[in-house]
């Protein structure tokens, strides 16, 4: 094996910057006060709930309750809404939101309040509408699971129910669109298994010129049903939803559009064939939707545009693959990978079809005009196209797998131009017209720093310095990661990040915990910040903290994330291995005492590696793992394993149960009974498979903990507290009972 430290020149003298001497500072007291440390680590992301308005001249957030505009022609701040004495309507209640939107015209501001949570995304929410010259406060919509003003700013869509409504300012009226749902059948509504697998949470959209509202239908009644409870009181109360596992029958989804001036419905002829409709986009042509479509394998997409009046809709394009077919990234929180600027008759889809994801330029035809980006590289968000400069402003991995840098580029694929400066992870809020972006960005050595730019290269305004987290850096005990990689047997080049233990001393041999999740599309090392305080508190405690870009992470191109296909579990875990390997070359691992650990789809691969691979890890901390991905939601599996029965064989082959026998060292397993993604079925097979073969595993169970175990900061601490001492008592104490 070979390694290769990345060279940043200045790590050594950085490193000594921001540690000190860790001998001088403050150490955490306990693992209660390094949890509350993530937040002083983080700092301030700068302003909150940015939304620019006046077309990009400006920017509005959140301070406290009050929500301030800033100009960057002029720096000047203004007070937009001040809610720190207004009242709900009608009450004595002081009114608070948890987010807002604006309506286009920058005259209506509509407010989210009492939000109650439903799945990851959505909510049932009460909304009311306030007008900035008036000052007047209104409710116009209660228990509404989604809700948006219109682009004309004349109207509020929203969806209660089941069922689409707007409301008319002008009028005062609230008019019912769609009255046919039913228990399982919604309209403007995705069920669990929609919106947790393809990422949205409302299910129809408004026209650009506010005509038109397309929506999905949703139809779960041929879903199974999946009951769970958390025990509680002495009566059986199940908490029932609608969710497929692989090979059962999916939710059936159709799209319709109401025309609001005629109140009619039509529904769009693009037919379903027990696949998927991901995603629907209004291009720039009056009454013209765009619909995605994929098969139930997710490697065969088609665009359709379809006559919001008639239904009739027309292929535009297709693509394949030989794997799957991403529409959008969970990970890095982008939502889309098509994009229809208004005022131009052509679209712009990132594709992985010469290896890398790139953008493509097609018209409205279907025709290729060309193909935008190219390299070894990967496109990883659009900000803003530009239709009246023809320039692409967009974040990639150009200058490393590890960072996240933003560049502009011609329509036409000339004149590329890197515009953000530092080293590290930026994470973009662009202004719609181009002018103007917010840089959120860190690096290993640098906490978050949150600055204003033009896009012609000055820096405007430092909006956040974070000096609350160097303060904390100057009083405690802080190790930095280091960013490196190794060449595995079979010849991978991985990159991984190490934080060293605290007061490190290269002769002494220290244990190791590999901190994994290590999913599809997912990527754990990047140059950034580290903000995990029980990271910091295990290095304060003599381990070292290890992370890995496992192969099937996103970022290195099509063959690294997608040799996976149909194979989960494999190469994961052999990279893991890999690198427990690897570092037991490094003179101051103890080899003997490798801990591995993590969550969901990391907790899957804890356990794989620790029964596929036994003898590597002593320890393995497995949180909410599926353990056989039969018992996973079809959407999720099927698009990485493909179907059954014709993969049976290897579905089984993923499956970790099948290989309990093969236990050797501690296996710990945390797991909640209302877990809705990751049923606690995984865990209860795995854990009686490991009994039929004589082997003992230390299970806790949080019954009302959801995917997360933990369900609230007094659990957490709890469940952090077991991992802690398992390490301690099994892996850096070496005792065996």
């Amino acid at each position: 094996m070979r390694h290769r430290l990345i060279p940043y020149g200045f790590l050594l003298l950085l490193f000594v910057s921001i540690s000190g001497f860790s001998q001088q500072k403050q150490r955490f007291q306990n693992l209660q006060q390094a949890l509350r440390a993530n937040g002083q680590l983080a700092g301030s992301q700068g302003p909150a709930s940015v939304n620019w308005i006046d077309g990009g001249t400006r920017f509005s957030f959140i301070d406290q309750n009050v929500i301030k505009s800033f100009s960057p022609k002029d720096q000047r701040e203004e007070v937009v809404f001040d809610g720190s004495r207004l009242k709900l309507p009608g009450t004595d209640q002081a009114f608070t939101y948890e987010s807002f939107q604006w309506s286009k015209d920058s005259k209506n501001l509509l407010f989210q309040t009492n939000f109650r949570p439903v799945w990851r995304r959505s909510g049932i929410s009460d909304y009311y509408v306030y007008a900035v010259a008036a000052k007047s406060l209104k409710l116009v919509a209660k228990d509404a699971q989604t809700a948006e003003l219109s682009p004309d700013g004349s109207k509020i869509g929203y969806e209660r129910d089941g069922n689409l409504f707007v409301f008319d300012f002008a009028s005062q009226q609230e008019t019912q669109l769609t009255n046919d749902a039913a228990p399982s059948l919604y309209n403007g509504r995705f069920g669990w298994a929609y919106e947790e697998e393809f990422g949205l949470a409302q299910a129809w959209e408004w026209s650009p010129d506010s005509k038109f509202i397309a929506y999905w239908q949703i139809d779960e009644r041929p879903v199974p049903i999946y009951a769970m409870t958390d025990y509680k009181g002495f009566d059986e109360n199940f908490v029932k939803l609608p969710y497929p596992r692989v090979g059962d029958p999916n939710p059936k989804a159709r799209i319709g559009v109401v025309e609001l001036a005629t109140k009619k419905a039509q529904w769009m002829k693009v037919d379903l064939n027990d696949g998927y409709i991901p995603r629907i986009y209004w291009t720039s042509q009056e009454g013209q939707l765009a619909v995605v479509h994929l098969n139930r394998k997710q490697n065969h997409l088609k665009l359709f545009f379809a006559n919001a009046r008639t239904g009739d809709a027309r292929q535009i394009m297709e693509e394949t693959s030989n794997a799957w077919i991403d529409v959008f990234d969970f990970f890095a929180g982008i939502l889309h990978y098509f994009y229809f600027p208004a005022n131009s008759q052509e679209f712009f889809w990132v594709s992985e079809r010469d290896g890398f994801a790139h953008l493509y330029r097609y018209d409205y035809s279907g025709k290729l005009l060309n193909q935008v980006t190219k390299g070894n590289w990967e496109v990883v968000i659009v900000h803003n196209i530009d239709a009246k400069s023809k320039k692409v402003y967009y974040t990639s991995t150009e200058q490393s797998p590890l960072e996240r840098q933003l560049y502009v580029v011609d329509f036409d694929g000339k004149n590329t131009r890197k515009l953000t400066q530092t080293a590290g992870r930026h994470k973009i809020d662009f202004a719609p017209n181009s002018q103007y972006y917010i840089d959120r960005f860190s690096n290993v050595m640098t906490p978050t720093r949150v600055e204003l730019w033009d896009t012609k290269g000055k820096l405007l305004k430092t909006l956040e310095a974070n000096p609350g987290v160097t303060q904390f850096l100057s009083n405690y005990a802080y190790v930095p990661k280091e960013l490196t990689s190794f060449t595995t047997s079979d010849g991978q080049k991985i990159d991984i990040s190490i934080i060293k233990p605290l007061d490190f001393d290269p002769a002494k041999k220290y244990p190791i915990v590999l901190d994994i999740y290590g999913g599809p599309g997912a990527q754990s090392v990047y140059n950034e910040f580290s903000t995990t305080g029980w990271h910091q508190f295990l290095a304060q405690q003599g381990y070292a903290v290890v992370s890995v870009n496992n192969r099937g992470s996103g970022g290195y191109g099509y063959q690294f994330e997608k040799v996976v296909y149909e194979k989960l579990g494999q190469y994961e875990s052999l990279d893991f291995v890999e690198t427990a390997k690897y570092l037991a070359t490094l003179p101051w691992v103890d080899a003997g005492r490798l801990a591995i650990r993590g969550h969901s789809y990391g907790g899957y691969m804890t356990s794989y590696t620790m029964l596929a691979h036994p003898g590597i890890f002593k320890v393995s901390l497995v949180g909410a793992p599926v353990t056989d991905w039969r018992l996973y939601d079809s959407i999720y599996t099927e698009r990485y394993m493909g179907l059954l029965p014709e993969n049976d064989a290897k579905y089984e082959q993923s499956a970790v149960s099948p290989k309990a026998k093969n236990l050797q060292g501690k296996m710990f397993i945390a797991h909640s009974t209302m877990d809705e993604n990751v049923h606690v079925r995984n865990t209860m097979q795995l854990m009686n498979a490991l009994e039929d073969a004589g082997k003992d595993a230390d299970l806790r169970i949080y019954p009302p903990g959801a995917h997360g175990v933990a369900y609230n900061s007094t659990s957490s601490l709890l469940l952090y507290q077991q991992y802690t001492d398992y390490l301690e008592r099994f892996l850096k104490n070496g005792t065996t009972n």
